[in-house]
C-alpha cells in the first residue's frame, strides 16, 4: 500500500468519526490554504536553502551545514505528534530511511512542537532519524511554509484538544505546511513539495531519483 493509500483510508475512516461541522471545517481552511497561493510563493527547487541550526529532543544542536558537509540532506516538515497523517508519513519514511543513508543522504524531521512531544514521535513511530524543534516555525518562516489558522478552525482544534499555542509554547496558533525538500550539499533545494492539503504527500520513493542524480553529479 502506497503512502497515499493509507493517508486515504484514514481520511475516509476519520470521515465516519468525526462530527461533520469538524470536517468542513477542515475542508474549508485547506481550500482557502489551496487558494492563497502560499504554497506556490514558497521556496522551491533551484533556490537556496537558508542556513539553520535547530535543537534535537535531547537539547544538543543540529547544524545544517554541518550535515550538509557529510551529503546531502533531507528535510521533512510536519504539524505534530497530535496530526495522525503526519505520522502515517514519519512511518513510511522510517522504512525508507536506510536508502536515503545508502545514497549519502541524511534525513531529519521538524516541527514547531517542544522536545518532549518530539520524544513521543520518535518512539510512538520507532524513528530512528533526528527531529528538530522549529521553535516559533522560524525556520517554517524562512520556507515560507508557516501560516495562521482561521479563526473558525481553532475552535475544532481546541475540540480535539490539539492547543498549538501550549504544545509550541509560543502563544501562537500557526502551522508548518507539510513539506519536503532535498538541499544538495552546496545549499541548493533539489527538490521541493509543499502540501497546503494536508491530506495529501509525495511518496518517500520519489526522493531516490533525486538523491541518485545528485550522487552523480557528486562523482562526476
Amino acid at each position: 500500500m502506497t503512502l497515499q493509500d493509507q493517508l486515504d483510508a484514514f481520511k475516509a475512516d476519520f470521515k465516519t468519526k468525526a462530527p461533520a461541522e469538524a470536517i468542513d471545517a477542515f475542508e474549508r481552511s485547506t481550500q482557502e490554504l489551496i487558494e492563497s497561493g502560499q504554497a506556490e510563493r514558497a521556496l522551491k527547487a533551484g533556490d537556496t536553502a537558508p542556513e539553520f541550526t535547530l535543537t534535537d529532543p535531547n537539547g544538543n544542536p543540529v547544524s545544517s551545514k554541518e550535515l550538509l558537509a557529510e551529503g546531502p540532506l533531507v528535510v521533512t516538515f510536519y504539524r505534530g505528534v497530535w496530526c495522525p497523517y503526519c505520522n502515517i508519513e514519519l512511518k513510511a519514511l522510517q522504512e525508507v530511511v536506510g536508502e536515503i543513508e545508502a545514497r549519502g543522504a541524511q534525513l531529519v524531521a521538524i516541527s514547531m512542537q517542544g522536545p518532549e512531544n518530539s520524544r513521543k514521535s520518535q518512539r510512538d513511530n520507532g524513528l530512528s532519524f533526528p527531529i528538530l524543534t522549529d521553535h516559533s516555525g522560524a525556520l517554517a518562516g524562512q520556507f515560507g511554509i508557516r501560516w495562521t489558522l482561521q479563526h473558525y478552525l481553532v475552535e475544532f482544534h481546541k475540540m480535539f484538544k490539539v492547543e498549538l499555542p501550549v504544545i509550541h509554547n509560543d502563544g501562537k496558533w500557526q502551522l508548518p505546511m507539510p513539506a519536503r525538500y532535498v538541499i544538495a550539499q552546496d545549499g541548493t533545494i533539489a527538490y521541493a513539495e509543499v502540501n497546503p492539503d494536508y491530506t495529501r504527500r509525495p511518496e518517500p520513493s520519489d526522493l531516490f531519483p533525486v538523491l541518485d542524480q545528485l550522487a552523480q553529479e557528486a562523482a562526476a
